[in-house]
């Protein structure tokens, strides 16, 4: 019995994927109605014979993001289905990195996807926690890769304090989903009570250290 339940799970272990396989060549997402009220898991397929060559390529990722446009100096731009129609059932996103000089991406993470990143120019300092709180961190300089594994808390950091630098990131789903620790505990918007947050933090808040550290991060 304990075999047979062994077995199955290794079999049901080996159909899991970050997202299904496509059931045909290609599904290209058609243009977005603001009048659709149908909500899919990823999205409907344009009619095939009128896709065109267009929609499997994008120049989104060629043009430097404005890393001025936010407190941590980076700009993250991904391939959607928006930019890249023929990424829908594709299983994958690609993303550019821009760092402003110390630039980082905060401690965030993907609960859809694993991510693979490319050092294209300048040195970052990456890394991801597991599951048992050990830390695993690396220089990456140009022509190096570092892996994150799926759902881990991970960053990225341009060590760099006058130059910027510039990755190239694959993660393994059409929509990995992205949430940043820091505003997913103490964004305003999000509506988490403060008593909760003082607990988390062991802070007693008489000088109103959660209201200001909710400013400071937008909220």
């Amino acid at each position: 019995m304990l075999l047979n339940l062994l077995l199955a799970f290794i079999l049901l272990m080996g159909q899991v994927r970050s997202d299904p396989d496509p059931l045909q060549d290609y599904c290209v997402s058609p243009p977005h109605s603001p009048h659709q009220h149908i909500f899919l898991n990823g999205n409907l397929c344009k009619d095939p014979t009128k896709v065109t060559v267009s929609d499997f390529t994008t120049s989104a990722l060629s043009k430097p993001g404005d890393t001025r446009a936010n407190p941590f100096m980076t700009n993250v731009t991904l391939t959607t289905t928006t930019n890249l129609p023929g990424l829908n059932t594709m299983g994958l996103t690609m993303g550019r990195l821009d760092f402003g000089a110390s630039g980082v991406v905060p401690p965030h993470v993907h609960p859809r996807a694993s991510e693979v990143t490319v050092c294209l120019d300048g040195v970052l300092l990456v890394g991801f926690v597991d599951t048992s709180g050990r830390v695993f961190t690396q220089e990456l300089h140009p022509g190096e890769t570092f892996v994150f594994p799926k759902g881990l808390i991970h960053f990225l950091y341009n060590i760099d304090t006058v130059s910027s630098a510039l990755a190239v990131s694959g993660l393994t789903s059409q929509n990995p989903g992205t949430q940043f620790v820091p505003m997913v505990s103490l964004d305003s918007k999000l509506q988490i009570p403060q008593d909760v947050l003082k607990r988390l933090y062991h802070i007693n808040d008489q000088e109103g250290y959660v209201a200001s550290i909710r400013k400071n991060l937008g909220g």
